[in-house]
């Protein structure tokens, strides 16, 4: 078994994108999907990508990503990743794919000096939230997600209140 980490490319989009949607039907959100594969591939590829992925590949076919963004601590005065999507396709799962996938990042950090790596997590997952855990991550209990989007975001945005 050869497990690869590697970064994504161009031609990866399609394969990208595939990937996103199969994670949104693990999670029961394929609804909430409204990117496009062309969305996906200019926010990767295009001229000032600030979204960034790398792939899995298992035995030389790809297995999984994780797609991730710089963060910026104030506290600590320096940049931090933070992983929007870890996903590893169900057949692959229990092979050391998350867990190259989580290692990359957490090297990259290291090589740049960053001070954070992070993540969210839903708190149904249990076999994610136990992944996370035996690789040494806290699971905050203290922080939550807040989020604004939909006519919410319009409206405020637009100077008025939801």
């Amino acid at each position: 078994m050869t497990v690869t980490i590697r970064e994504a490319r161009p031609a990866d989009a399609g394969l990208i994108f595939d990937l996103i949607r199969e994670l949104a039907e693990y999670e029961k959100l394929i609804h909430a999907v409204d990117a496009t594969p062309e969305m996906i591939a200019e926010a990767l590829f295009g001229n000032t990508p600030r979204l960034f992925c790398d792939i899995a590949e298992h035995d030389g076919e790809a297995a999984g990503l994780a797609i991730w963004f710089l963060n910026f601590s104030t506290f600590r005065g320096r940049h931090g990743i933070y992983l929007e999507d870890l996903f590893v396709r169900p057949a692959c799962r229990g092979k050391g794919l998350g867990k190259a996938l989580m290692a990359r990042l957490a090297a990259r950090c290291v090589e740049r000096g960053y001070a954070r790596f992070e993540w969210s997590v839903l708190d149904w997952n249990a076999p994610s939230i136990a992944f996370y855990r035996s690789i040494g991550a806290d699971v905050l209990p203290d922080w939550k997600i807040c989020r604004m989007s939909g006519d919410a975001l319009t409206a405020f945005g637009g100077g008025g209140r939801p």
